[in-house]
Parts: C-alpha cells; structure tokens; sequence
C-alpha cells in the first residue's frame, strides 16, 4: 500500500445552513489515480471544494500528515494540491501560452513541467499558443485548464468532471494524460460520472451517495457489486 498523500476524516460540510457531507473518510496514496464517483448532487465536487479550502468544513483534512482543514485556498495551493474545477476557467483574453505561464509557481526548483511538455502532450495546444483562450474549443479549453494547473507542479491533482462535454476522442487524450501523471509521479483524485475512463485508470474508487461514501474499493470491486 502506498505512503498516504492525502486523508479524509469524518470530514463535514456545508453551504449556509445546508449539510452537503456527512462524515466522508478517504485517502489517495502517493502516485495513485483515484476515482470519485456518484450522480450529480451527491456531493463530489462539494469534498473537493472543501479539500481545496473553497466550502467550510468540520473534521480533518491531512496533506503529507499535516492538517490543512481551514486554511486558504492559496495556502493550500502552495503546499503542492493543484484544483482543476469543472468549469474550465481559462482567461479568455489571454493567449494559450499566458494562461499556462500563469500557471508556473516562482522560484521553484527544477519543476517536473514545462510549456514544452504540455505542448507535446496536447500538440493542439502547440498549434494554437498564440490565439486568445476565449475562442477555443470545450475540449482545448479543458485541455489548456488541466495544463495550466500542471505548471505550479502539484504533488496531488483534483480534476472535477474532465470528460463532461467533450468528444470520445478527447475523453481518450484526457485519460492518455492522466496515465502520463501517473508515471511521473503525480496522485490523482478524479471526480468523473463517466465510469468507462474511472474504471479504466483507478487503482481505488469510492462512490458517493447523499454527502457520504457508499462504496470503497477497486474496478473490479465496484464491477462485481451492482
């Protein structure tokens, strides 16, 4: 079992008077793809969000064994989570290539990421780094997006609903590069409703249901338990 990056405990929150989770315990393992899944309002993107600093939660979130439940998002941020939320904020004035180096941390060694390589990972990118980010496409835009979070060179990457919207050939570039995360050492929490890419790259999945987790276990597991 892999060193835990990332620890969920009875983890609850809320939106006003609303209580969205109710208890949620998780984990992501160092250099491990996992999965979130659920129907819509069952409370992924709220664990996210929460996780990210965004919505106020009660319990513990622990980052490398520290807890970071409270803190702001920048914080947050800095000690290397990297969020890519489900509506693709680009700025759309700007060209590709200024979003992306919006996207470097300064003064950080040796980063694992450059524009190079978002380039060779999506060379629709390359092709189009100096057009304004507002006239791109869904699928270029949530490229650009997962991209320009890459460049602050997070240990853990939350992508909230990649494929929502986007053609199957770009679902199957999508889960090409979270493969390439993989294999460089980046742990992955993947909020998806499309099963197919979450059962193809997890190593663990957890279901969600009415703010709290239903099911915990493997592809197989989840494939097995109707």
């Amino acid at each position: 079992m892999s060193a835990t990056m990332l620890q969920l405990t009875n983890l609850h929150a809320f939106y006003g008077k609303s209580h969205i989770l109710h208890g949620v315990d998780m984990r992501v393992g160092e250099g491990e793809i996992v999965s979130l899944l659920g129907r819509n309002g069952a409370g992924r993107s709220t664990t996210v969000k929460t996780i990210m600093g965004l919505v106020d939660g009660q319990g513990s979130v622990k980052f490398r064994d520290k807890e970071i439940l409270g803190q702001k998002a920048f914080e947050i941020a800095h000690h290397g989570i990297g969020y890519v939320p489900e509506n693709r904020d680009i700025f759309p004035k700007l060209t590709v290539h200024q979003n992306l180096l919006l996207g470097e941390k300064r003064g950080k060694k040796n980063p694992r990421w450059g524009a190079d390589d978002m380039y060779k990972m999506f060379p629709r990118l390359k092709e189009r780094q100096h057009t304004e980010a507002g006239v791109l496409s869904g699928g270029e835009q949530q490229m650009l997006t997962l991209c320009r979070t890459l460049m602050g060179d997070p240990d853990l990457i939350m992508i909230d609903e990649p494929t929502e919207g986007l053609a199957p050939k770009i679902v199957e570039l999508v889960a090409e590069y979270l493969k390439e995360l993989k294999r460089r050492g980046v742990s992955v929490l993947l909020v998806e409703q499309k099963l197919t890419i979450a059962l193809e790259i997890s190593e663990r999945c957890y279901v969600m249901g009415h703010g709290s987790i239903v099911f915990e276990g493997t592809p197989a597991d989840l494939r097995a338990n109707a």
